[in-house]
């Protein structure tokens, strides 16, 4: 059985992924890191809730697979912020074989002040992810962001006394999440190569 079973049903083989944003509560405005980064890929699509100031898990969650069955077939990374992470993870755990191969959660909420934590996932994700956390997050601790981490089976960054990684605390462009959406673009650029290169050798030897 393969590792993460969403590749073995790979489409549209050598697309590279889209950038899936996920907001979390109120939306992620103009000034927000999340507004930044989808601003610099042309393919990024957003997930769009039907109302930003209700927590709904199991709402939330459904629109990002409705926004994915929209899109079309593909691959995608996602990047969520806040609730959004919960939403994601939530998702994930749903649906094994979703075509979100990598995601990077960014600050994410603390599920007991929802009453959620029974709600989400306490085991890996099925594909890799990574967790960067602050120091002084007033919405999670970074000891229940490792917690979380953990559980999940994602990479764990603490990158300190940040606040809640948003605009707020001063987080307009944040190259540190641009950076790991060109990693993973890089790493699925690498596995689509050696397929490329197989039918590249068999034609040759026609």
């Amino acid at each position: 059985m393969a590792l993460y079973p969403h590749r073995a049903a790979r489409r549209n083989g050598d697309a590279e992924p889209r950038l899936l944003i996920i907001p979390g509560l109120h939306d992620s405005g103009p000034a927000h890191w999340q507004t930044w980064l989808e601003q610099q890929y042309r393919d990024a699509h957003r997930v769009r809730q039907r109302d930003f100031s209700h927590p709904e898990l199991e709402r939330w969650s459904e629109r990002i697979q409705s926004r994915l069955e929209n899109a079309g077939p593909g691959e995608w990374i996602a990047v969520a912020h806040s609730f959004g992470c919960l939403a994601l993870a939530h998702h994930l755990h749903q649906h094994p074989d979703s075509p979100v191969r990598e995601a990077l959660f960014v600050a994410p909420a603390e599920p007991d002040k929802f009453g959620l934590a029974e709600s989400l996932p306490h085991q890996r994700l099925g594909r890799p992810t990574a967790l960067i956390a602050s120091q002084n997050d007033p919405w999670m601790s970074a000891a229940s962001a490792l917690r979380w981490a953990t559980r999940w089976g994602s990479s764990y960054s603490n990158i300190g006394l940040v606040g809640h990684i948003n605009s707020e605390s001063g987080f307009g462009p944040f190259p540190l999440a641009k950076r790991w959406v060109e990693s993973a673009r890089a790493r699925a650029a690498r596995e689509r190569r050696p397929a490329r290169a197989s039918i590249l050798e068999w034609s040759f030897s026609i």
